[in-house]
């Protein structure tokens, strides 16, 4: 009992080291709100252009943007081009092509850069770039990528002239002021201002990576999109850039757009939904729970790691108890001990309401999806944890377009079909080891 009441205060003192607020210094208070001012006004020009914003939504997702245009100042923004990419080959090559073909700025930020395979011809692809006089600017999680920072690629990439960052940098006296899990976890590519990638692909070669984690290869989904709405998301990459090395980087202005108003998608609507300490605060969790609300007929849920809010889980239950179809996609196999035993302690309720429950068989299913009716579809970087929800810098597009609700659908149903169903009868009857398990690595679900 002594020896146990020892350890006690050692484990609280950890659990608050990573638990605790970030903490904002008044430095960074006066440089996010300089940010800021020069962002409003960059936005105040970019509303003039009437004709690239979506007036009317459809019925599911109507309520949703407009929590957008209140919180974030803007009705939802029409594109030119929108394209789902399942396949990393097809989406590397499409990468390196549009890489090749840009014209002036390519900017980007992940949270792992992993060197090897198909992701070295993304390096060499940027380096020629940078080369013909290309700004190329990259910006990547210290963590995340910490064997791209050990790399021979940081200095070749340099010499090339390619910007590079490491974003919120490892350091052991940082323990002391702010969490040092808090993790710069956004995918995004955006060339010339124009065309913009984001999605939960990170630039690792699947066939390499995790190879002895033995979950099998990571399944992604990306989206590819021209049209105005890159200038939004290049404003959330200048915002973080400039918090980072203190250099300033906003969009070129829109009025040097050459936006073609003639090969915008009609009734198609997209807003862009960002977090991190520098943004307004719960506007992911709120979209979530907005969006999860508007269902009417059918919720498809695709995520890695599942340990959501209680707000979040009982939002998913009522839906089921409503009659609503509610499909929750998730891996069979994962790469966290932690997070597979902290979701395996919601599977009882959900199954309860009548949650479907499908185990992913071919790997482990990063994409991070959700789909209502068919219609209003939100994809990006979020998992369904208290992590991505409460504290990293994440991105999601949210995206009221009937023809991608249905490209996304046929997506989703390819998962469930190379997946097992959860038996609702079998689960019951685990043993009784297996639940205290659950219950103990969800006491731990503040840090995973």
């Amino acid at each position: 009992m002594v020896s146990i009441m020892c350890i006690l205060p050692i484990i609280g003192i950890i659990l608050c080291i990573f638990i605790k607020k970030y903490y904002f210094k008044k430095k960074q208070f006066k440089l996010a709100k300089k940010i800021w001012s020069k962002a409003n006004i960059w936005l105040t020009n970019f509303k003039s252009f009437d004709d690239i914003f979506e007036k009317k939504n459809s019925k599911v997702a109507s309520a949703l943007f407009q929590l957008c245009k209140h919180r974030q100042g803007l009705l939802g923004i029409k594109c030119n081009k929108l394209t789902l990419l399942t396949n990393f080959t097809e989406t590397i090559n499409t990468l390196i092509h549009d890489i090749y073909l840009a014209k002036n700025n390519i900017e980007i930020v992940f949270y792992i850069w992993k060197p090897g395979g198909l992701a070295d011809d993304v390096a060499n692809a940027l380096i020629l770039s940078a080369k013909r006089g290309i700004y190329c600017r990259l910006m990547l999680d210290s963590s995340g990528s910490t064997d791209f920072f050990r790399s021979k690629w940081v200095n070749i990439m340099k010499n090339s002239g390619i910007q590079i960052v490491e974003a919120l940098k490892i350091n052991i006296l940082r323990i002391f002021i702010d969490r040092i899990d808090l993790r710069q976890h956004k995918k995004i590519i955006l060339i010339d201002n124009h065309i913009t990638y984001t999605g939960s692909m990170n630039l690792v070669d699947p066939s390499l990576f995790k190879k002895s984690a033995g979950v099998g290869q990571w399944i992604d989904l990306m989206i590819r999109i021209e049209g105005p709405i890159a200038g939004t998301i290049g404003i959330i990459y200048s915002y973080d850039w400039e918090m980072e090395t203190g250099k300033q980087i906003l969009p070129k202005i829109p009025n040097k757009y050459k936006i073609n108003l003639n090969t915008l998608i009609k009734n198609n609507s997209i807003q862009v939904i960002t977090s991190g300490p520098y943004f307004p605060k719960d506007t992911i969790h709120k979209a979530l729970l907005t969006a999860i609300y508007s269902a009417t007929k059918e919720l498809i849920i695709t995520t890695p790691y599942l340990v959501p809010s209680n707000d979040l889980f009982y939002a998913i239950c009522t839906a089921a108890q409503k009659g609503i179809s509610v499909s929750i996609i998730i891996p069979r196999y994962n790469d966290s001990i932690f997070v597979k035993w902290a979701s395996r302690s919601f599977y009882s309720e959900l199954l309860e309401a009548g949650v479907k429950i499908y185990l992913f068989e071919k790997g482990l299913l990063h994409t991070k999806s959700i789909l209502i009716d068919h219609q209003l579809s939100l994809v990006g970087t979020v998992n369904l944890d208290m992590r991505s929800i409460w504290l990293n810098f994440e991105i999601t597009l949210v995206i009221d377009n009937n023809q991608f609700g249905k490209n996304l659908a046929s997506i989703q149903y390819e998962y469930i079909n190379n997946s097992t169903l959860l038996d609702k009868r079998l689960w019951s009857i685990r043993s009784y080891w297996n639940r205290i398990l659950e219950n103990l690595f969800y006491c731990l679900n503040p840090l995973l």
